[in-house]
């Protein structure tokens, strides 16, 4: 199971056999319940971590207590890759929305490993191009798009990402409350909750708690441009 995980993370994806279960070797299991902090923003990081089952929120605090979620990452998913390569304080703070189960590597662990596979380095590469163009979308949409279509591409995000299909849609089990979806949508939770009850009227989903059925993607495509 762990080298499943391992070999469906970006970061490692494509590798060998025997270069996934070398990895997986120097990998250590973690276990989180909800609402646990895995770390704090500003708290010593030097190792990263695969998602293998459950989902956590990664988010920053502002000065005066308000917090600002940035995303939230599943099964297959990576966090802290930054400090492999910049140890030092952390960024965010990342927190379980659900029972949550998860393999760290630590930094030098990972260095001996990449030192006897340099082509491995690829994928680490490939993988932060990835994460900081994600981040150029989300910064587009703060400035570009409006709250009701912020709220639909993010749906369709997590339904991407999180989606099973349920008899008359697509399941998206989020596992967050309304203001953890303000958060991520970046508004207020009244405004989200509106753009949500208006496409649930329209027909294109369904509320249902920490989750949402969506019925029409179509529609909801045309509303997150």
């Amino acid at each position: 199971m762990d080298i499943e995980v391992v070999r469906n993370a970006s970061l490692f994806n494509g590798l060998d056999d025997e270069s996934t279960s070398a990895l997986v070797k120097i990998m250590k299991p973690r276990s989180l319940r909800r609402g646990t902090a895995l770390f704090h923003e500003g708290d010593p990081g030097d190792e990263l971590y695969i998602v293998s089952t459950g989902k956590l929120k990664i988010g920053r605090e502002s000065p005066d207590g308000r917090e600002n979620l940035l995303s939230v990452v599943g099964p297959g998913e990576i966090i802290g890759e930054l400090t492999l390569f910049d140890p030092g304080a952390r960024s965010t703070t990342a927190t379980a929305v659900s029972q949550t189960e998860l393999l760290s590597l630590k930094h030098e662990d990972l260095m001996t490993w990449l030192r006897e596979r340099p082509q491995a380095a690829m994928n680490l590469l490939k993988s932060l191009a990835q994460r900081l163009r994600r981040t150029n979308d989300i910064v587009g949409d703060l400035v570009f798009s409006d709250v009701p279509g912020r709220v639909a591409k993010s749906l369709l995000d997590l339904a991407e990402r999180f989606g099973k299909q349920a008899p008359d849609g697509t399941l998206v089990a989020h596992d967050l409350t309304q203001e953890e979806l303000a958060q991520l949508v970046g508004a207020s939770r009244e405004t989200v909750n509106k753009a949500l009850a208006d496409f649930a009227a329209r027909g294109w989903l369904r509320l249902e708690a920490r989750a949402v059925v969506i019925l029409d993607f179509d529609r909801l495509r045309n509303r997150a441009h």
